[in-house]
């Protein structure tokens, strides 16, 4: 990933140099696992241990011979070693070092990761519940619909974020999985215990069973909780992008005193975060391909997924991260105009309750085709004579004879639209966190 989109902590997993550490760290594991079980001696592995160094420059040196990155990184694995080294690698195949390692390297990705959903989610929860009795339009196809608020619209993204952590903490556990059993997974020069000994030190669990590789469906599900998460920060960011709109201008991305918007025109504010954050996601789904592409393997294992998923896994956990904390940001930093949404929810000249007024008339006798044609004889005015809604019912007889003005007025009420919204901020628990930080 480019430097542009990366940031420090997650970026330094994914140097080269950081890969050949991990590997060594694989290593050794299985030469601990050995010396326990007998098979080599202790004070050769605390010597290689004390010793083993890797330079990522040097192997890189190496590999120019070779053409093989893993050989590469034994031979200079021995050259600060020594004797000692023979015990390197002792009945291991180079995927049982690579898998291994990749799968220590997502674990801890993973882990920055949830973390990074959790701050979203906080960020989330805080404007939610800030903005939990702001009224506006909803809107539906694009057009007004009926009224609900700011908080209710953020607490769907906060809901839905809770589930995309969810599908990645089980996809990371997923990737928790370490793998030493050989050529073809037979365990034909180390036994399971090896196997399971040297996972243990690492943090992971041993594949129950594996052929010369962990299967890629583990690293597919990987690639499909981030992407689908990617899929709900652009949701989030395009949302912003339509209500960012100047003829809706009910939001606006934070703008710095010394911000440009266009090298053109002075004027512009533009939602450049939001538009980043939808391209970006698109690059996170494109990924997710590559690592459907990865599952399907040559009996064994062949190597037709090394070379792509040096290339997405580590970008897309780069990405994402990088996604994370900028819509968190965004949410944090976003200006709300809730008198421009007032504006925008009597626009249609309370058009908005037509539904209210339909139930009510249903409920006490009239038949529902009846109620819609009532009522929609009443909107058609507003649409064509510029009457207000309530207007045009005060002023229809066969209405007026049905429900007396109190009805009327309750059926035309924000109020009652919104009755429900404590309640739905009760169920997710967002009042409470909204409680919490106040405290």
């Amino acid at each position: 990933m480019i430097d542009r989109y990366t940031r420090p902590e997650m970026g330094a997993l994914f140097t080269e140099q950081r890969k050949f550490d991990t590997w060594l760290e694989v290593e050794i594991a299985i030469l601990e696992a050995l010396a326990e079980n007998g098979a080599v001696p202790t004070h050769d592995v605390e010597e290689i241990k004390s010793r083993a160094k890797v330079s990522a420059a040097r192997i890189a040196e190496i590999e120019e011979e070779t053409n093989h990155d893993v050989v590469a990184f034994l031979r200079n694995v021995s050259e600060s070693v020594g004797e000692a080294a023979r015990w390197v690698h002792l009945g291991v195949t180079s995927s049982d070092v690579v898998d291994t390692a990749w799968a220590m390297l997502m674990k801890e990705a993973g882990g920055q990761l949830l973390a990074g959903v959790d701050r979203l989610r906080d960020a989330v929860a805080d404007r939610a519940a800030e903005h939990r009795h702001t009224p506006m339009i909803g809107r539906t196809h694009g057009v007004h619909a009926e009224p609900t608020t700011f908080g209710l619209k953020l607490a769907v993204f906060w809901e839905e974020l809770g589930r995309d952590r969810d599908r990645l903490a089980h996809a990371v556990e997923g990737m928790s999985v370490g793998k030493v059993s050989g050529a073809v997974g037979t365990f034909a020069h180390l036994d399971p215990e090896i196997e399971a000994s040297a996972c243990r030190r690492l943090g992971l669990e041993p594949a129950r069973i594996s052929t010369q590789i962990l299967q890629r469906d583990r690293h597919a599900e990987f690639g499909f909780a981030i992407a689908v998460t990617g899929a709900t920060l652009e949701k989030l960011a395009l949302e912003v992008r339509h209500l960012h709109r100047t003829e809706v201008r009910e939001v606006q991305e934070s703008f710095t005193k010394k911000q440009t918007g266009s090298s053109s025109m002075p004027h512009k504010r533009n939602p450049i975060l939001s538009e980043r954050i939808c391209g970006l996601a698109r690059v996170l789904r494109a990924n997710l391909t590559v690592n459907l592409e990865n599952v399907a393997l040559w009996h064994e294992r062949d190597i037709s997924h090394s070379s792509a998923e040096r290339v997405v896994l580590p970008d897309s956990c780069i990405l994402l991260d990088y996604l994370l904390a900028k819509t968190a940001a965004l949410v944090r930093n976003l200006v709300v105009y809730p008198e421009n949404m007032k504006v925008n929810l009597e626009k249609m000249r309370g058009l908005v309750f037509s539904q209210n007024l339909l139930l009510d008339l249903v409920r006490v006798g009239q038949t529902r085709e009846e109620a819609y044609r009532l009522v929609q004889r009443a909107a058609a005015r507003v649409w064509d004579e510029g009457v207000t809604f309530r207007e045009a019912v005060a002023a229809d007889e066969e209405i007026t004879g049905i429900l007396d003005p109190t009805a009327i007025d309750s059926a035309l009420s924000l109020e009652r639209s919104l009755r429900n919204v404590d309640r739905i901020f009760q169920r997710l628990e967002i009042e409470e966190k909204e409680k919490v930080l106040a405290g």
